[in-house]
């Protein structure tokens, strides 16, 4: 019997930044939940914040095809840099 597989850290953060991302790019209602209710640290919250921002900005000159790819490229090189040594440090919400 195989073990389960479990996901790295960085690739549940990219995973939860690009898709929240998308919803609150489309303005939906759920766009307007906290970060708990996102189900993100707060960490992960500020990458949103600032993923979302830039996405804005590319949506604006170059349309919402090109604001997706940034969303993705922007979440997994984030992420990952907040996770390249495993995780944060100081508390569960960090």
């Amino acid at each position: 019997r195989p073990a389960p597989r479990t996901t790295a850290p960085g690739d549940l953060c990219a995973r939860l930044v690009t898709h929240w991302a998308g919803v609150v790019l489309d303005g939906g209602a759920q766009a307007e939940l906290d970060y708990q209710a996102m189900g993100l640290s707060g960490g992960q919250y500020d990458i949103l914040r600032a993923v979302v921002d830039a996405a804005r900005a590319e949506e604006r000159v170059h349309g919402p095809a090109a604001a997706g790819k940034l969303i993705a490229a922007q979440a997994d090189r984030r992420c990952a840099d907040r996770y390249r040594d495993g995780g944060p440090t100081g508390g569960p919400w960090q």
